[in-house]
């Protein structure tokens, strides 16, 4: 295998590429120090239920289920590096009008209704933004990258996402940081917010640097441009006629089948992965992590960097598990992760149940959170692109995406509420679904380490 490649070029648009992953993580997570200062601008003062506190927190959401239905149509009809740039723009505009979501329309620091809609609205156009980059940026690294180094550079998307998280941990802890709890409640959450334009902003004008991808050229029969960047990421216009040619010849093999043509089986088994992934709570974690230790005796500024330290255990955990995910497996991390995050859960259960505060707390929220980036933070994004059979990917990933996403609202929207009624028996059900997630992959999930895809479509036929 001819193993040359501009490596300068190609680590380049990587990185471009996976500001999108970037920006994702710090879309979701900015919320986390800002969403006590919404409740006291916008709920509060109404009158609101808690639930319709969740539901605002969580509302970037419902943008992100969009979103991600959405991404396959525009990254067709208008190509891949457009559809990021689309993404980049709905980041920006989400940024200015969720920090300012009085400007042209209402009188600044009245709180209404209308003004809540409007809220909601910027944060759900952000979760478009989130839903076509969740999506998009991998897809388009996959397809600009060499083959034989595609999936290192595609998992650097993943650690993008979690130290987008941690930089918003860090912006959002040196905005609070001595200040009063009026301000944040009245201008620092602004600050949060708007200072995510900034990374869009970068995002954007650096798209307009990289090129199209080379499948998609030729999906377009635009082989001549598709050959131009072939011949620059591969720096051998040689190497760059054969890979072109086995662009063309895959083109001209696919097929497409219904979705239940495998069976019904590997379709489920690709849903609950999702449904698992976020019914252990983890984004409960990352978007009320300052709440969270708040509620167990930390002061403001303190639980923002405690939030931090979780953003780092995230960082290093992440990266554990892309060095061993092809060495020891995907079952045995994902089993091992669940157990750890099940230890986690009902520690913080005890210690909610028992009124106990402490070091303690933060100790165990490091061991569930470090046992979910190393597991099932990771590795559920490469087994939903391996389980399955390559006739039925496209639909069965974006089915398997979906309800991700819808169980991620889910599960955020709830917590609030859900902790009104018992912090003991919201950490206790997480525990649980950690445990059975554990049971689930024993029992159901194969191990798709060292198989080609065409093994997979030969597993679930004999299936």
């Amino acid at each position: 295998m001819n193993t040359s490649y501009n490596k300068t070029y190609i680590f380049a648009i990587t990185l471009v590429a996976t500001l999108g992953g970037l920006l994702f993580g710090y879309d979701t997570a900015v919320i986390s120090g800002a969403e006590k200062s919404i409740q006291a601008f916008l709920i509060e003062p109404l009158g609101l239920s808690t639930w319709l506190h969740g539901a605002t927190v969580s509302s970037a959401l419902v943008g992100c289920i969009l979103g991600g239905a959405i991404s396959g149509f525009f990254s067709n009809r208008i190509g891949r590096r457009q559809t990021l740039r689309l993404a980049a723009l709905l980041f920006l505009l989400s940024a200015l009008g969720s920090a300012f979501p009085e400007t042209l329309f209402f009188p600044k620091g009245e709180p209404s209704i209308a003004l809540l809609i409007t809220f909601n609205l910027y944060r759900i156009l952000g979760g478009i933004g989130v839903g076509l980059a969740s999506a998009v940026a991998p897809m388009y690294i996959s397809e600009i990258s060499p083959a034989h180094i595609r999936g290192r550079l595609v998992s650097f998307n993943q650690f993008a996402i979690i130290f987008g998280m941690l930089v918003v941990y860090f912006v959002n802890w040196g905005i609070a940081k001595g200040q009063t709890v009026e301000w944040i409640n009245s201008v620092g959450w602004r600050y949060m917010f708007a200072s995510e334009a900034i990374p869009a902003t970068l995002f954007g004008l650096f798209l307009l640097l990289v090129p199209e991808t080379p499948r998609y050229l030729a999906l377009r029969k635009r082989e001549d441009a598709a050959l131009g960047v072939l011949a620059k990421v591969n720096g051998s216009l040689q190497r760059a006629g054969e890979i072109m040619d086995e662009i063309k010849h895959s083109l001209g093999d696919q097929t497409r089948a219904r979705i239940f043509t495998y069976g019904k089986k590997v379709i489920v088994i690709g849903i609950l992965l999702s449904v698992f992934q976020q019914f252990v709570g983890i984004n409960v974690a990352l978007y009320y992590a300052p709440r969270i230790f708040e509620s167990m005796g930390a002061a403001k500024d303190a639980s923002m960097l405690q939030t931090i330290i979780m953003g780092l255990v995230n960082v290093v955990f992440t990266v554990v598990a892309i060095m061993t995910v092809d060495k020891w497996g995907r079952k045995p991390l994902l089993i091992t992760g669940s157990i750890g995050m099940a230890v986690g859960m009902f520690a913080i259960s005890a210690l909610s149940f028992n009124n106990v505060i402490g070091i303690s707390t933060l100790v165990f929220i490091i061991i569930y959170t470090a046992s979910f980036m190393m597991s099932w933070g990771p590795i559920c994004w490469v087994l939903i692109s391996e389980i399955f059979p390559n006739k039925i990917r496209g639909q069965a990933v974006a089915v398997a995406v979906a309800f991700q996403w819808f169980a991620n609202y889910l599960i955020s929207s709830t917590y609030p509420a859900m902790m009104e009624f018992s912090g003991g028996v919201t950490y206790g059900f997480y525990g649980l679904m950690a445990l059975l997630s554990a049971f689930f992959v024993w029992k159901m999930v194969p191990e798709t380490k060292g198989r080609s895809l065409e093994e997979m479509e030969t597993l679930w036929k004999r299936s």
